[in-house]
Order: C-alpha cells, then structure tokens, then sequence
C-alpha cells in the first residue's frame, strides 16, 4: 500500500470478538502484553518508508493495552532511529471483575484529536472498525458531532475498507469472474470527499477487482438492520447509492445518518470451560448405526454431559476409495472440569480404536483440553465511559459523549411476515438450479448470531427474489434456522435482502463446536441449493448496477 501510490492515511483493523479474547488470555500470562504483537513486527519494515511519504497511520491494535503498543512502539523508533510523534485513545476498557475482558466500542473523535495535534501514528482499542477510517475524515474535513449525513457517509467507506481485500474481490461468490480468477486480490483504497461521500478503488496493476458487486456484498457482511448502529452516528444502510465510476472505482453516495444511540456496545469475553475434540472415521455401510455405537460407548465411558455428536455424512454409496466411502463423526466435549475434559475423554475415544464398529479408526490423537471463551454483548450509557485521546506530546484530552442521541426507532423497512407472496401464485416456467446461478451472498457472525446478506445480480432477478426469498423458504433450504428467530430486511438499492439469524452460533465464535463456527460458508451453503428458477432469469455476469444498463 505505501509502494503502491498515493496515500494519505495507512489503517490496520486488528480485533475481532476472538481476539480480544485471546489478547484478554495473553494479558493474563503477562500484564504487559494486551495488543496485537504483529503489528510491531510489520511496522518494522514500513515505518520509516510512511515517515518519509507523509503518511499518517491509524490502527486499532492496542487491543487491550493501547498504552503499552504506544510505547513499544516507541521504542521501535528509537531503534530504528526514526523520530516519531505517537497519539493513543484509551478509555474503552470498562471495570467488570465477573469478566476477563469487557470493552466498550468508542468513536471517531478521540483518533481525530490526536491526529489534530500532529500525531504521525495513532494507536487505539476497542473502537469501532469504521471509526479507524471516520476518524481522519474528521481531523481532515473539519466534521462535528452534528456532521450526521458527512459522518455516515465515512462510515460506509469504512465498513467496506475493513476488512481489506474482501471489497477488492476477496471472499466474492463470482471470483471466476474477477481478472485473475481471484489470486491476489489488492487492497482496497478510499478516496473520501468533503460530503462524505466516497469512491472505492485500489492501486493499479493489482489484481482482484473494485465494482459495485464487490462493494455490495462487503456492505452486507456482518450487519443487521437498515439501521447500522454506531457511536458517533447512525448509519442508514437504505440510502446507499453505488455506481460504477470506470475501471476499479466504485462512487458511494446518498448515505443518511441520524443521531446516535444513548448507548454504546461492549463486548464482553469469559472463559466458559475447557474443550476437546476427537473425529471418528465412518466408512462403508451401516453409518447411522456406527455412530449409535460410539455414542453410546463414549456415553459410558465419560458420562453423557456436555458431549455433543455431529455426524457429517461425506460418503457415498459405492464409492471406490476409502475416502469417498467415509462419513465423519466429530465427537466435542465441554466441561467445567479440565481433567475430564481433557486426556479422561480423548483416551476414552482412543480406546475404543479395537472395541467398537468394524473400521474403526480416528483422525485425532489424544491430547489435553484447551480453555475457551463465551461472548456476550452488553451496553453502557455513552456519558459513562471515559473516552480519551493522549496526545503525541503526554496531555490527555476527554472527548465528551455526543450531545445529541436517539433511541433507534422500529425499522420501518423490516418486513412484515404476513407479506410474504403467495405460494401458490403462478411463477411461470422454471428450470431446476443452484440458487447461485442468479446472486451472491455474503455472511458472517455476531456474537452468537449469524447474518447472511443474499443480492440479485440484476433488476429482474431483483423483482422475484424480493418476493420468493422468505423467512419460511430461507428455513426450508437451511434447516438449522428453522427453529430459530429470523429477521429479515430489505436494501432495494443494493438489490438485497439480509437475514439475522439469532442463536445459530450459540455463545459465539470461541466457545463454537460449529463445523463453520463463524458463519462464513453460510451464504455459499444457500448458493448451492437446488432451487426452481424462473427460465427467463438466465444466469451469467449482469454487469449492471440497480436500475443501470451498464456494460
């Protein structure tokens, strides 16, 4: 990124809900730890060249300990023998003795503060992921806290940058149809404009692509609502308008914002336990039964408690090779206890390798249990959390909560489920298909919750999966959602629908025995499922934004 071209400003978004845990685990081995150890490593090689180019750095990799990274870093400087001017936002970790970690998700104002007072590297924690990109668009344009449609705006550009190359063509359902079949997919650059309005790009000759497909399923990765709660602003989902701006430059446009909610999101990490794991090969004929037969081997052995069976049948019927002759029976084991989670129940299963079904045999060997961590999500008023910029000189300036809030009101673009179309309306024609022949999809975890965003690649195939991707057909084609609650919304200017999908991944990614613990093949899962598509939808590349006709 800094060899590539021009840049004003470098992000890094280091955290996720899993890695604060794992940054709460290394706090606790070392109290001087806390923050993304990486981030040190790779500034070794570039700060220096950032230094010399003017480009100012942004990152949320202070995790737990913004302090500390700040003065390791520092003493990388020093090392290095760069001179350096480095701010820090802290404030967002809150005092819960029940917790291992709990942090509040600050704003943009505090990274705005610093970089006002020269900072050439600003560290934080737990901020929003978009805050790391709204946070120099108002050091730079000046925005306050009443800025609402210019700090939505930046807000998008930063969801969408978030996650790097995911916009450029990374995780894209049509990556047969990127330049390079999806190799090495560059990064993603944001040219962002007084308004807040936005252009996405990225440096010429790298590979993946930027258009107004890659740029929608990275808005629908990981959101809920129309309504895209943040710290500084409300982001209206709905009003985004994408276009495409010539080769690899994507204009965002229209978002609206509206005041902030009272309070503001923390994510809380516990350790929940211990775990072990021990898979089980199933081959030939009589799967069910064989699984019947470790279940209740292992049942005997440990105890039913907190065992849990999940019976992937990968085999198939007359199948020439072992391999495709097998089902796997992954057997998980969660428990307070560490000794009985660990070598008392993958010994057991061991055991079992000359006493149980005929070919029986494992893909584990024993070990010990691993602790693992519940996320849960709370809220605190905004006014009750200290948020604080230290500048690169040692002051130390609070940034007051905004003056302006509002309770998110019901969105009024949810649907109402009585809308639903009828079923047995005429369709016309159909051809059998996998659904993925006419959209894509992108999904991904929230805590316990799952979200799976699903657009149309043109306006016709818009108008039928409007009306024919329900919450009762979407349970049909994913069985697991079925007993689940389900939310489901409407973004016509993107040509999508997005379900939340409550409890699917139970207490969240760490404490997941999920086969996709994060939900991020969910949306793939949907794609593949035989479905009957209208024959006057034919499938292929639209190269078309909503309501466009462009080639």
């Amino acid at each position: 990124m800094l060899d590539g071209g021009e840049l004003d400003v470098l992000t890094g978004d280091y955290l996720a809900e899993l890695t604060m845990l794992i940054l709460g685990r290394d706090r606790m081995r070392d109290s001087s730890l806390g923050y993304a150890k990486t981030f040190l490593r790779q500034l070794e090689g570039c700060l220096g060249t950032a230094l010399d180019r003017g480009v100012k750095i942004v990152t949320n990799a202070g995790g737990l300990n913004p302090a500390g990274l700040a003065a390791a870093l520092g003493a990388l400087a020093d090392r290095l023998g760069l001179t350096v001017r480095i701010g820090y936002v802290e404030g967002d970790a809150l005092a819960r003795p029940d917790a291992l970690t709990a942090n509040a998700y600050l704003g943009a104002f505090g990274i705005a503060a610093c970089l006002d007072r020269g900072a050439d590297v600003v560290v934080t924690g737990r901020v929003t992921d978009a805050s790391l990109v709204v946070g120099p668009a108002v050091a730079h344009f000046g925005w306050g806290r009443d800025d609402l449609d210019a700090l939505a705006g930046a807000t998008v550009a930063g969801h969408l940058v978030e996650c790097g190359a995911q916009v450029t063509g990374g995780n894209f359902s049509f990556f047969t149809e990127l330049p390079d079949g999806g190799h090495r997919p560059g990064f993603p650059i944001a040219e962002l404009h007084p308004d807040g309005s936005s252009v996405l790009t990225k440096h010429p000759g790298t590979g993946g692509a930027v258009t107004v497909e890659t740029v929608t399923a990275q808005l629908l990765y990981e959101v809920a609502g129309p309504g895209y709660l943040g710290p500084d602003v409300v982001t209206r989902l709905d009003t985004v308008r994408l276009r495409q701006d010539g080769p690899d430059r994507v204009r965002v446009t229209g978002v609206r914002g509206t005041p902030p909610p009272p309070t503001l999101k923390v994510g809380v990490n516990n350790l929940g336990g211990f775990r072990n794991s021990m898979t089980f090969v199933l081959c030939g004929l009589d799967i069910p039964a064989k699984a019947a037969l470790v279940r209740g081997q292992l049942e005997e052995a440990v105890g039913a408690e907190g065992l849990e069976f999940t019976l992937a049948r990968t085999d198939h019927p007359d199948a020439a090779d072992t391999e495709a002759a097998s089902a796997l029976l992954h057997v998980h084991l969660r428990d307070g206890d560490r000794t009985r989670a660990g070598r008392a129940f993958s010994a057991a299963a061991v055991e079992l390798a000359l006493a149980s079904y005929p070919g029986c045999t494992l893909t584990t060997l024993p070990g010990d249990a691993t602790p693992y961590g519940v996320f849960t999500a709370d809220t605190v008023p905004q006014g009750a959390v200290a948020h604080v910029a230290v500048l690169p000189g040692g002051e130390r300036v609070s940034i007051a909560p905004p003056a302006r809030t509002a309770p998110l009101p019901p969105d009024p673009t949810a649907p109402d489920p009585t809308r639903d179309a009828d079923p047995t309306r005429d369709a016309g024609p159909t051809r059998r298909g996998p659904l993925g022949e006419l959209v894509g999809a992108r999904s991904g975890d929230k805590g316990g919750d799952a979200n799976l965003g699903v657009w149309a690649r043109t306006d016709a195939t818009w108008a039928w999966l409007r009306d024919w991707l329900t919450v009762e057909r979407l349970a049909a084609l994913l069985p697991k959602t079925a007993p689940l609650a389900v939310e489901r919304y409407e973004l016509p200017n993107l040509r999508a629908v997005n379900f939340v999908i409550r409890g699917l991944l139970g207490q969240g990614v760490a404490a997941s025995t999920r086969f996709d613990p994060q939900a991020k093949a969910l949306g793939e899962l949907l794609r593949s499922r035989l479905v009957d598509l209208p024959t006057d939808l034919p499938a292929g590349r639209p190269g078309s934004a909503p309501g466009e006709d462009l080639t």
